[in-house]
């Protein structure tokens, strides 16, 4: 049964079986986090039902965050407590509250970092490289709206007889590049558009062919 509180963190030991690590760089992102956002994440512990000391519970997920809290003085922290459970299920909680389940969406993750600051700012608080930061504000949609592309594709009449069902040929592809590329992958899209006469599809299948045709080229030329 899960139980909210608020306790001295020498009250907290670490697991001896943690592998998450945190670099220097990383865990004085922690403490100015901590100290600007507050511990908004309560830690994961067990309760140790023997316990010899003080110590009565050992921390399943959040030992860096505790580790941070103690160094800068924080004399009470929020835990989640499980109760007293077995080693196996423990170590699963520790592995599964370290794991990342998901991925961001680069644009939404960019557009929301402006929303709340600058580069240098999130960057202050947020586990993120100069290269993430980089990455993250730098990358585009390819914009195939923006593209010079022939209007050969028209919405067939409504009650016109239906055609075969004709097999699958092409499937949707949808990823980002950085904005410093973007424009000359468009331009090097439409110029092979022209050159080569992709024309009889829908624009989205002539775009695909042009840049499948670039990259077969481009891999017969090596």
């Amino acid at each position: 049964m899960l139980k909210l509180l608020t306790v001295h963190p020498d009250r907290l030991r670490a697991n001896p079986w943690n592998t998450n690590f945190v670099s220097p760089e990383n865990e004085t992102k922690l403490a100015r986090s901590l100290a600007e956002l507050g511990q908004f994440k309560p830690l994961v512990v067990r309760e140790l039902p023997d316990a010899a000391t003080d110590t009565q519970f050992e921390i399943l997920g959040g030992e860096h965050r505790w580790g941070v809290a103690k160094n800068v003085g924080i004399t009470e922290v929020t835990i989640f407590n499980l109760g007293v459970i077995d080693d196996t299920l423990a170590k699963k909680i520790s592995l599964a509250d370290n794991a990342k389940y998901g991925a961001d969406d680069t644009l939404a993750l960019a557009k929301l970092l402006a929303e709340i600051g600058s580069a240098d700012e999130m960057q202050q608080i947020l586990p993120y490289s100069d290269a993430d930061i980089s990455a993250i504000f730098s990358a585009s949609d390819i914009a195939l709206d923006e593209l010079e592309l022939p209007e050969s594709y028209e919405e067939p009449d409504a009650g016109a007889e239906k055609p075969e069902r004709v097999a699958n040929t092409h499937t949707i592809m949808r990823f980002k590049v950085p904005l410093t590329d973007a424009e000359r992958i468009t331009e090097m899209v439409t110029r092979t558009l022209k050159k080569q006469g992709y024309t009889s599809s829908d624009e989205l299948t002539n775009a695909g062919d042009a840049l499948v045709h670039i990259m077969f080229a481009e891999r017969e030329d090596d």
